[in-house]
């Protein structure tokens, strides 16, 4: 049962290893699937993503949470993935991960600003960081929904990092340039005080990823 789901799942957690967005088994990723949107495959918990293969991801019913297919147990965060699914109706993918630099402005910053084009591609700009929630809480899903915006990301302050998109690929690439943003922002704050990208700036950048690559064949 969605044999390339699954497969786009396990690339996307390898790919974060290397990019060194998570380590070992930090965070979950999912997509919403089914003809109705009724079915979630996501990430078991507390395994390490090397490790893990496309027969350890488990397929949840997303309303009372039953497994479909698999014998793993799931991500603890599946209440709030729930939560954000049925309130996102745009979103078929979210990736959460406890990425260092991101994080680290989540604990001293309110949000992190449109500092660079690649931020503003793949997120849409300025990123917000809501307020504290805990692991395995609904409240995860909830501070994203509402401080999310029309972004493609949220920082969740001292925890970790939410990313979404219409398709994994779109939340793997708000997590890596994010991470890539973050780090700019914090080694720039060392040098001095950061220019930032103006809105008009921001808006031009997210108007060029969306033609951003090939044409389907």
């Amino acid at each position: 049962m969605y044999k390339e789901e699954r497969k786009e799942i396990i690339k996307s957690a390898l790919k974060l290893v290397k990019y060194d967005i998570v380590r070992l088994s930090a965070g979950n990723l999912s997509i919403k699937c089914g003809n109705q949107g009724q079915h979630i495959v996501i990430t078991p918990s507390g395994m390490d993503y090397e490790e893990i293969n496309e027969k350890d991801l488990i397929v949840l019913n997303m309303k009372d949470k039953e497994v479909v297919e698999g014998f793993r147990r799931p991500s603890v965060d599946i209440d709030a993935l729930i939560h954000i699914y049925e309130n996102m109706s745009e979103v078929n993918a979210i990736i959460h991960t406890h990425q260092v630099y991101a994080t680290c402005l989540g604990v001293v910053f309110d949000k992190l600003p449109s500092v660079v084009t690649t931020l503003a591609n793949a997120t849409g700009g300025e990123v917000a960081v809501a307020p504290f929630s805990s692991a395995a809480s609904l409240e995860m899903g909830k501070e994203t929904v509402s401080n999310i915006g029309d972004k493609k990301a949220v920082v969740l302050k001292n925890h970790g990092v939410i990313t979404v998109g219409k398709t994994m690929k779109e939340a793997l690439y708000s997590a890596v340039y994010l991470e890539d943003a973050a780090k700019v922002f914090c080694i720039a704050m060392t040098l001095g005080k950061p220019a930032l990208l103006t809105e008009e700036q921001t808006r031009e950048a997210a108007e060029i990823f969306k033609t951003y690559g090939q044409e389907k064949a």
